[in-house]
């Protein structure tokens, strides 16, 4: 399947949504200005692993999240909406696009097309007692914590796996720890 080597780092879930109707890709919300710290986290593993696009609304709240990403992560790659391509009933947002409009702002933040080979599967996650299973949620809040991948309902968590450049060594190490 073809995706983007770069995490899409967006405001929220509508704006991931968004992308999603665009390219079959990984994104993390911020969810506004006050970031939280495990998303920061987040991000971070994601600009050390894969690189990560900064894909903020074209208004001041987006150009101060931009600022605030840049300042932490200086080499990230910037993608832009045109304001009127982002307008509808008079809300700015990367919601409003097009999906065509959203793969061009992509390309133009020269973005890197790639073709996923999933390392992990459900049967890893079965083997470990991370779904499927009494307490498989806490062991993948516990897992998610210490690989920094975060938590996820079963299909999230196999996504972060094999989105965030997790190997199966680090993985098989800190799952054999619960």
């Amino acid at each position: 399947m073809e995706s983007i080597a770069e995490v899409i780092v967006v405001e929220g879930r509508d704006d991931q949504a968004a992308v999603k109707r665009a390219i079959d890709t990984e994104t993390i919300a911020t969810h506004g200005y006050g970031i939280k710290k495990s998303t920061w986290d987040l991000i971070e593993r994601a600009y050390h692993t894969r690189g990560i696009i900064i894909f903020t609304d074209p208004d001041f709240a987006g150009e101060e999240i931009r600022r605030k990403l840049k300042e932490k992560f200086p080499n990230a790659k910037d993608a832009y909406l045109a304001r009127a391509d982002a307008v509808k009933a008079g809300d700015i947002g990367i919601e409003n696009a097009e999906p065509e409009v959203i793969l061009q702002a992509l390309q133009k933040a020269q973005c890197t097309k790639i073709t996923i080979i999933p390392e992990f599967s459900m049967s890893d996650l079965m083997k470990y007692g991370l779904a499927g299973g009494t307490g498989a949620a806490d062991k993948r809040s516990r897992l998610g914590k210490a690989l920094g991948i975060g938590y996820g309902n079963s299909a999230a968590f196999l996504n972060k796996l094999n989105q965030y450049g997790i190997g199966r060594h680090e993985f098989e190490e800190e799952a054999g720890k619960l």
